[in-house]
């Protein structure tokens, strides 16, 4: 039986508490498309692309309409470019260059992938490829790139550390024009995830199918009206009214990954749930923080807080991805 009142719950999260899906993310295995040469490789990747992701944009905006929820950005991942260069070190830029036209011929807002995974060593191909971030970043609009430096299982590669303090500060220097904006675009990570959505970090792991789709979802405006409208609730039910909102806010998600990953002929992969802050004012984890009772964030009682939201939100999600930005400085704050 439909429950108007909930209905009118999820129309308020769109209208009021800022809820969107983030992000449509299609994850492609392009090893098939490797080839004897960098030119060769770069136009089979540019047609395996065109071919397999040329309606995703089309589908988010279908599904926009059906449900009423903004799709926010539609990107594409793909296998870590390092493993498709190889064979042609000192000529990534010309794989780079397809992947940029690639994504613009199908019309999406990025695309993730130009990624090293160098947590343990470095072949010569690996810093070959680590080297041309820089140039690629400063030549293509829309390539977003990542790097594995280090893992818990085998430590850090400090020799890929030192190396990436280099190529941020060239990156910089070479898209200053605009901001070193080149640099918004690349990020270091220790143990990295295969499915992640979300950029510039999103690439297509190895263990991951032909195609897949995977979805970001954003909602801490949502957490934060929750929250407000139960000021004297206990520790025990704030958990609980957490722990519902969240749930709501996935399941939404899960609905339009679907959908998607059955419009374009790939598999559903995960929801990923961020509570991560956007400049939208409202749309703050700090707030969240501070209406649980928290006096400000950074101060006592900040790690219990954030404790029980984290444990609250992921008891909601059974086999649903959660991440939380849990920088405390004034980012959590947007004007």
């Amino acid at each position: 039986m439909l429950n108007f009142g909930e209905i009118l719950e999820t129309v308020n999260m769109v209208r009021e508490e800022h809820f969107d899906v983030r992000t449509i993310t299609l994850g492609l295995n392009l090893l098939g498309s490797v080839r004897e040469t960098a030119e060769k490789t770069a136009d089979a990747v540019y047609d395996h692309i065109c071919r397999t992701a040329g309606g995703i944009v089309k589908v988010a905006e279908d599904l926009e309409l059906k449900y009423g929820i903004p799709i926010v950005n539609k990107r594409i991942s793909i296998t870590p470019a390092s493993f498709l260069t190889q064979n042609f070190s000192g000529k990534e830029i010309v794989l780079a260059k397809a992947l940029d036209k690639a994504s613009k011929e199908v019309g999406v807002d990025f695309l993730g992938g130009w990624t090293a995974l160098v947590h343990k060593s470095m072949t010569a191909a690996d810093r070959s490829f680590l080297e041309s971030i820089p140039e690629v970043l400063a030549s293509t609009d829309r390539l977003c790139s990542s790097v594995n430096v280090g893992s818990t299982r085998a430590g850090i590669n400090m020799d890929a550390v030192k190396l990436m303090g280099e190529v941020v500060k060239k990156t910089a220097y070479l898209t200053r024009e605009s901001d070193s904006y080149g640099c918004a675009k690349l990020v270091a990570f220790c143990n990295a995830v295969e499915d992640n959505p979300f950029m510039a970090g999103a690439f297509h792991g190895t263990g991951e199918g032909d195609a897949v789709v995977n979805v970001g979802v954003s909602g801490p405006g949502v957490v934060y009206k929750a929250v407000k409208e139960h000021p004297e609730a206990n520790v025990t039910d704030l958990a609980e009214i957490i722990k519902k909102t969240a749930f709501k806010i996935t399941r939404v998600g899960q609905l339009v990954a679907k959908d998607a990953a059955a419009a374009l002929g790939a598999e559903f992969g995960i929801v990923d749930l961020s509570l991560a802050p956007t400049p939208v004012v409202g749309d703050s984890v700090g707030r969240i923080l501070e209406e649980m009772g928290l006096e400000t964030v950074g101060g006592h009682g900040t790690t219990a807080c954030l404790a029980v939201l984290n444990d609250a939100v992921k008891a909601s999600l059974h086999g649903v991805r959660y991440s939380v930005v849990t920088l405390l400085t004034n980012h959590l704050f947007p004007p």
